[in-house]
C-alpha cells in the first residue's frame, strides 16, 4: 500500500485550509445569491465531496440558505489512479422532477464522472443541474459542456489529494490540498 507520510514529504502544498475556507465561504455568497428564494436538493458526491459539502453547507446556512441533503456514490475510480466503468453504489432517493439540483464534489478533473452523474439528474427530469466543486484541474481535457458552476479554487495538472480527495483511499481528512511534486 502507498504510504502517505511519504506522499506528504513528496509534495508541494497547494492551498492550506485558510485559503479553502475563504474560497468556500464566496461560493456559499454566489449560491446563496442564485438560489435565493428556493430550496435546492444539495446532492453530496461521496466520498469525496463528503468534506467540501459539509463545510459549504454550513457556509450556506449563515447566508440563510436552506437546501434539502441527498447524496450519492458513483465511482470510476475504486481505489486506482485512473477511471474505468461508472459504478453506481448508491443513487438519490429523493425525486428529482422538476427540482433544483445542485451537485457537490471535491474536483472536477477530466469530468467523466460528474458528466455521467449530471445526466442521470437530467434523465430523473430536475428542472437545472449545477456543479459546485471545491477544486478545478487546470488543462484542457475536460469532457465537452462539463464545467462547474461554482469554483472554489484551481489546482495544478498533477496528482492531487487532501480535503476530501484521497491518496490511496488516505488523507482525504487533511485539511488542505497537496500535489505530488512531478
Amino acid at each position: 500500500m502507498a504510504d502517505l507520510q511519504t506522499a506528504l514529504a513528496n509534495s508541494d502544498l497547494v492551498h492550506d485550509r485558510a485559503t479553502l475556507e475563504r474560497a468556500i465561504a464566496d461560493m456559499a455568497a454566489r449560491i446563496h445569491h442564485d438560489y435565493a428564494g428556493s430550496v435546492p436538493v444539495y446532492i453530496t458526491v461521496m466520498h469525496g465531496g463528503l468534506p467540501f459539502a459539509g463545510q459549504l453547507v454550513l457556509e450556506l446556512g449563515a447566508c440563510g440558505q436552506d437546501v434539502e441533503f441527498e447524496y450519492l456514490h458513483a465511482t470510476r475510480y475504486r481505489g486506482t489512479t485512473s477511471g474505468g466503468e461508472l459504478t453506481w453504489k448508491h443513487r438519490p432517493a429523493t425525486p428529482l422532477q422538476g427540482r433544483r439540483v445542485l451537485l457537490v464534489d471535491d474536483i472536477v478533473d477530466e469530468g467523466h464522472t460528474l458528466a455521467a452523474i449530471r445526466d442521470w439528474c437530467n434523465q430523473q427530469g430536475a428542472a437545472e443541474v449545477r456543479i459546485a466543486a471545491l477544486a478545478v484541474k487546470k488543462h484542457d481535457r475536460c469532457v465537452p459542456g462539463l464545467s462547474a458552476d461554482y469554483v472554489g479554487v484551481e489546482v495544478p495538472d498533477r496528482y492531487v489529494y487532501g480535503y476530501g480527495m484521497d491518496y490511496h483511499e488516505q488523507g482525504r481528512g487533511l485539511p488542505a490540498i497537496y500535489a505530488l511534486k512531478e
